[in-house]
């Protein structure tokens, strides 16, 4: 990996160069999108496996779209009996952590006979979509059904691309079956975001699409946005690792390789105070690199996006990383939990040498559907509250609204909108008579 010295103008670089991950930078394929989501929007089912037949290779009917029960219990045939276990261990964990996340509706009353507060509401249908591409994610089913399922959403439509035989991958079917999926559709791309955001005759209108995808699915997303609600436009993973000379230099190389593994426009930094350390990382890299089956993605990734920083004091690193704001940040220094007090900007926080990015991906529990390219600095991980609606609850008896009505007459009529000063005075004219 390339050893930089970290200084405002490197900084600055890094930072323009992990921008052109953003989906908002990738212009030229949203004609593409606009044009699969119009088609799908208005010919429904036909354009949906239109679509299907030429990106997966699969020819499907409205009697074979959605996935049956014979083929769950296949799924569970296939699937290894410790992967089953496993996928049940992270779910407790899953669950565990979220409903930590739930809130009540909250009611407050005043002797003045007011009463305010606040109505949460479950939404009513959310769509899931699980990306199949260049790797299957049965993980991803887990972290976007889970909170919606403690959230106490009605019905849970998930989405996720076959293969040419039409078939959905088991390992992901059995984790959609044992997190409370309700219904799984054989739909991928941006084919399938249209189809939960406006509907088809086989795939019913969600309130919100969650999950990650490509750069197809990312524009989809954005582009219907305002129909339905999303999570949030996903990018390129990413981890950035924070590290003194007490840091092992062979957990650093393999914990900034994980990622770089999912894709060429991942990104993998490492910040460090130790010019040793760097060199050190840099040469496990190499030695990993020999023997991981995803090399050249791996290699495209650090050439194109992957750092090791050396900056001269440890508020410079912490600095620079609150700067990028990664979706992933690991913290393997003296004092860790001290520095993690001072880390603003980052989607998930892993603290210590044994907190490893790959826990949180699977099994720790809070959620691996995070922010990224620079968004951690305004966005959260998916949550429960991605799943509720919040209503104000408002009421005034007459006596209450009496002891203020001038004061909001004023207020209207300081905005010249007379109509709201009139909703107000209306009800009090006899007494002002």
């Amino acid at each position: 990996m390339r050893i930089v010295k970290l200084t405002e103008e490197t900084k600055k670089n890094i930072l323009e160069n992990l921008l052109k991950r953003s989906p908002n930078q990738y212009g030229a394929y949203e004609a593409a999108v606009n044009e699969i989501i119009e088609n799908v929007r208005q010919k429904g089912d036909a354009a949906l496996f239109e679509y299907t037949e030429k990106f997966d290779k699969a020819r499907l009917t409205p009697e074979t779209i959605q996935v049956k029960e014979e083929e769950i219990e296949k799924a569970y045939q296939l699937v290894d009996e410790k992967l089953l276990e496993v996928i049940r261990k992270a779910l407790v964990n899953i669950r565990s952590y979220h409903e930590k996340q739930r809130q009540n509706s909250w009611f407050n009353s005043e002797e003045n006979g007011t009463l305010l507060g606040q109505k949460i509401t479950p939404m009513a249908r959310v769509g899931v979509y699980v990306p199949g591409g260049k790797a299957v994610y049965p993980s991803s089913v887990l972290m976007n059904v889970m909170p919606a399922k403690v959230a106490g959403v009605s019905e849970i439509i998930m989405t996720t691309p076959c293969n040419a035989d039409g078939r959905v991958n088991p390992a992901v079917l059995v984790a959609a079956h044992e997190a409370g999926a309700d219904r799984v559709y054989k739909a991928g791309g941006a084919q399938a975001i249209a189809a939960l955001a406006y509907g088809t005759e086989s795939i019913p209108k969600v309130d919100k699409i969650v999950g990650p995808g490509n750069i197809y699915v990312a524009l989809a997303k954005k582009a219907v946005y305002g129909n339905v609600s999303i999570d949030s436009i996903a990018g390129p993973s990413e981890i950035l690792v924070l590290a003194d000379r007490s840091a092992n230099p062979r957990y650093v190389a393999a914990d900034l390789l994980s990622q770089a593994e999912h894709d060429e426009m991942a990104s993998a930094i490492l910040i460090t105070t130790s010019q040793e350390l760097a060199e050190k990382v840099s040469v496990e890299v190499d030695r990993f690199l020999e023997h991981l089956s995803r090399r050249p993605i791996i290699e495209k990734s650090l050439d194109n996006f992957g750092y090791i920083l050396v900056a001269d004091a440890k508020a410079d690193a912490i600095e620079a990383a609150n700067a990028i704001a990664s979706e992933h940040l690991e913290i393997v220094m003296e004092n860790p939990f001290e520095v993690m007090t001072k880390i603003k900007n980052a989607g998930a926080i892993f603290i210590g040498e044994y907190s490893c990015e790959p826990l949180g991906d699977y099994f720790a529990g809070p959620n691996h559907i995070l922010p990224t390219n620079g968004t951690a600095k305004f966005f959260s991980p998916l949550s429960v509250d991605d799943f509720v609606k919040k209503s104000s609850v408002i009421y005034y008896s007459r006596e209450a609204l009496e002891a203020i009505h001038n004061d909001i007459e004023q207020f209207a009529a300081c905005e010249q909108l007379t109509a709201h000063a009139n909703s107000i005075a209306v009800r009090f004219e006899e007494k002002e008579s």
